[in-house]
């Protein structure tokens, strides 16, 4: 599991962006991958899969 922490997330659309920490690369997120809500600023553990446009954040979780 990676670490990191919520950049942004707009809820009414359903996606945002995840800093990784130590790199500071960014991971798109939608909230398909969610596990639970989250908001910005959250610190969150998630791993990264495949996507349609690149890399996705999923089974994200608050830690």
């Amino acid at each position: 599991m990676l670490e990191g922490t919520v950049k942004f997330f707009n809820e009414s659309k359903g996606y945002g962006f995840i800093v990784e920490n130590g790199t500071n690369n960014e991971v798109f997120v939608h909230i398909s991958g969610l596990t639970e809500p989250v908001a910005k600023d959250d610190r969150v553990s998630y791993e990264v899969r495949e996507g349609r446009k690149g890399m996705n954040a999923v089974n994200v979780k608050r830690i």
